[in-house]
């Protein structure tokens, strides 16, 4: 049994959510673990994070992007859909720890420039003022009743 760090999983659902229609490019990923996690993993972290999954034939680098190879869609289709983050990443983890690769893949080795580069990249579509749909949306404070103010009953007539 190999270990299994949070940020192989937490990088592996970020992979899923940034590449449902197309390939992935690294700033979207380092996006989606912002959205996941609520913070950007270490850039050290991430490079082994990606080069781990990647020998393991659960992520593959094509000439655009970064996509999940068959085996991590079905790793990824077993999980439960309405499942807290904190419950998705335990039965994720529990998951590849069970999993053993039957070969050894090519690893995607990628430069602390390129990842710090992504990482710098995010950071400042965050602060810019226009729509980043990676992003959460704030939740509106409703009541249906504001403080100090009574229904009036209409007169009678």
């Amino acid at each position: 049994m190999r270990p299994v760090h949070d940020v192989d999983v937490i990088v592996l659902m970020a992979t899923t959510l940034s590449s449902k229609r197309r390939p992935a490019e690294l700033v979207e990923i380092v996006a989606a673990a912002d959205l996941i996690q609520g913070s950007i993993p270490f850039v050290e972290k991430l490079g082994d994070a990606i080069q781990r999954l990647s020998t393991c034939g659960l992520i593959s680098a094509t000439e655009d992007g970064f996509t999940l190879t068959p085996i991590a869609q079905e790793i990824m289709a077993r999980q439960p859909k309405r499942a807290v983050t904190e419950e998705l990443i335990v039965a994720i983890k529990s998951d590849l720890a069970a999993y053993n690769p039957k070969e050894e893949y090519p690893p995607i080795l990628l430069t602390e420039e390129q990842l710090s580069t992504a990482i710098r990249a995010h950071k400042t579509t965050r602060k810019a003022s226009g729509k980043n749909l990676l992003m959460p949306k704030p939740k509106v404070d409703r009541h249906f009743k504001v403080e100090g103010r009574w229904r009036k009953v209409p007169a009678a007539r």
